[in-house]
């Protein structure tokens, strides 16, 4: 039979191991909260449904937060240039991220393809066409695109009409939205009849029927889509974690299964 004195020797120990344990934890739990960071990214309007479900996994597989901003490319170029305080950029072109880099506001060497868009022809009225090509050559009333100046994929709707030699024809009744959101919008609103815009919005489309023609690649210049660290990130660990972790497997899953084609 254990004496008092032994009793109160074994609660004793016993104390001190789980205060010690507590203790443990709690400085494991400080250091990764102290490890984890913030990476702000600027992306490109058509990759928002993309980017909202990879934000979700890596949140959940890395303990770090990504707060992204919105917007046609140009437009977020733009800001950058002007001191804008991202720390990533997903452009849906190569070519502002390698601007970015020669003018020393991007980390050199930091840029890679991380999704190839696909263009379509879309309408939310499921008796519109079924074909796109006749659709077009019949002149539509009004026909949206982005804007050519500042979205990538309003450069490449512009191709297309000229590559089939209704560029001229078409010009009257274009509707130019500032990004490719905003040109689904005009359609998915009725604004518009149909107009040019990704594959992965159409996927998201929550309407039962439509119509729909994936724009042949040969039509106009391939949408490769680029992400770059910014020199406001080249110290966050939340960034350049961000980078890594969209070179994944995981995540290139995820960008196929929304309509992009990947490196």
């Amino acid at each position: 039979m254990a004496t008092p004195a032994n009793v109160y020797s074994y609660r004793s120990t016993c104390v001190r191991r789980a205060f010690v344990g507590l203790i443990t934890a709690c400085l494991f739990l400080a250091a990764g909260q102290a490890r984890a960071e913030q990476a702000t990214v600027a992306v490109a309007a058509n990759f928002t449904g993309t980017m909202t479900k990879l934000i979700s996994l890596f949140e959940q597989q890395t303990g770090h937060q990504v707060q992204a901003s919105y917007g046609s490319t140009g437009k977020l170029y733009a800001q950058i240039r002007h001191g804008a305080p991202y720390d990533v950029f997903l452009a849906a072109d190569a070519e502002r991220p390698r601007l970015l880099a020669e003018h020393s506001v991007a980390v050199a060497g930091s840029q890679f393809p991380y999704a190839e868009g696909r263009l379509v022809l879309w309408s939310r009225n499921p008796d519109l066409f079924r074909d796109g090509l006749q659709y077009l050559q019949g002149e539509p009333e009004r026909l949206a695109i982005g804007n050519p100046k500042t979205a990538p994929y309003g450069i490449a709707a512009i191709e297309v009409l000229e590559n089939l030699g209704l560029a001229d024809s078409l010009k009257p009744k274009l509707v130019s939205g500032d990004s490719i959101a905003q040109t689904f919008q005009f359609v998915a609103t009725g604004n518009a009849h149909a107009g040019f815009v990704a594959q992965a919005q159409v996927r998201a489309w929550k309407g039962n029927k439509d119509s729909a023609w994936l724009v042949p690649k040969t039509l106009h210049q391939p949408l490769s889509q680029h992400a770059i660290l910014l020199n406001r990130g080249a110290n966050n660990a939340a960034a350049q974690a961000w980078l890594e972790f969209l070179k994944g497997a995981k995540a290139q899953a995820i960008i196929r299964e929304d309509g992009y084609d990947t490196p």
